[in-house]
């Protein structure tokens, strides 16, 4: 039985939630395949995932979950058993200059991809606090909401400062999407203490650090760049912050320990270890195929012990970092984290 979590007063989402940003254009080489991703979203829906992680930026992806939608009122199915939550990511280049009717194009362009009358989660990203206009533009989106254009409104990436003062503003704020997993724990320290207080729930991604929490690298060499995709040169820069190399293979070795001991996989372990964190509501695990689909529903028989818990914090305890506030290294100005961030792709990308 899959685990669900109700995100609002009747909108229950399941807490293992498919992020599809590997079928973005900018992600992969290879060409998408719309039949195959599509009979992919259905085997994962069938299975009990039925909620889905897409964003403005993920170039094509909306239209993709649009094309879903078509072929579930075709064969008589529920489109609304499915959850799309989306994103609104204005182009930083253009944080200044951003008007009302831009925010309002942006959402009925997504509902126009989607081919929806609503969007179930709309998450609010905002590349730089030196541009004072975030709190006026929520405010624009929960207008939109009112409007019945969005059911519920997040965050994507918000630091505690600025969440804390988009809640004191009055905004209804229901999550916020953050990174967070054994070798990035940053939400630990003040994000999860406002969360807790405001009832906002996180939605977690990056929770097996782009593959590197999981079997395949357990007992391996260190790799080398250049990387095959981005997600790897991000998260192989977490590991540096984390502690090296060694330190992962230290924290590895625990984690297959346990994972034997469930007969489970590292990455079921790791996956758990983050849902049983609160106030975590649920995680993004890349649904680029179901080759993983029966180790991801795996998490939800699996429970970890005292014992276990215990013998991972004894690893933990050796972690360096990476210190700060969630996505604060990613901002840093010509920082090694946000160096490899593309903030304009609305503009370079989105014909």
């Amino acid at each position: 039985m899959t685990e669900r979590v109700e995100l609002a007063p009747g909108y229950p989402v399941s807490r293992i939630i498919n992020g599809l940003w590997q079928l973005s254009e900018g992600h992969r080489s290879d060409d998408v395949d719309p039949q195959q991703a599509v009979r992919t979203m259905l085997e994962l829906v069938d299975a009990g995932l039925t909620t889905f992680d897409c964003a403005d930026i993920y170039l094509g992806v909306e239209e993709l979950l649009g094309r879903l939608l078509r072929e579930m009122r075709d064969a008589h199915r529920d489109p609304a058993a499915i959850q799309i939550h989306t994103k609104f990511v204005p182009d930083r280049s253009a944080l200044g200059s951003l008007s009302r009717s831009d925010v309002t194009r942006a959402v009925e362009a997504s509902l126009a991809r989607l081919g929806v009358e609503r969007l179930d989660l709309v998450q609010f990203h905002w590349w730089d606090w030196d541009q004072p206009g975030f709190i006026e533009v929520a405010g624009w989106l929960t207008d939109l909401r009112d409007e019945g254009k969005i059911r519920c409104l997040g965050t994507t990436n918000f630091d505690t400062p600025h969440l804390g003062k988009l809640l004191q503003a009055g905004i209804p704020i229901v999550t916020n999407q953050a990174q967070y997993s054994l070798l990035d724990r940053r939400v630990d320290d003040a994000m999860k203490g406002l969360c807790r207080v405001h009832e906002t729930r996180l939605l977690c991604y990056g929770v097996l650090a782009g593959g590197f929490l999981g079997d395949r690298y357990f007992g391996a060499g260190e790799p080398e760049p250049p990387f095959i995709n981005r997600s790897l040169t991000k998260y192989r820069l977490i590991i540096e912050d984390f502690g090296g190399w060694g330190l992962l293979q230290d924290l590895l070795a625990v984690l297959d320990a346990i994972a034997r001991r469930h007969g489970a996989s590292i990455a079921v372990i790791a996956t758990r270890w983050v849902l049983d964190r609160d106030p975590v509501a649920a995680v993004m695990i890349g649904a680029r195929s179901t080759a993983h689909l029966e180790d991801n529903l795996s998490v939800f028989s699996t429970r970890l012990d005292a014992e276990d818990r215990s013998r991972i914090e004894e690893v933990l305890r050796s972690a360096k970092g990476p210190i700060g506030d969630p996505f604060e290294l990613e901002r840093e100005p010509e920082g090694r984290h946000s160096d490899i961030m593309w903030t304009d792709l609305n503009s370079t990308r989105r014909p």
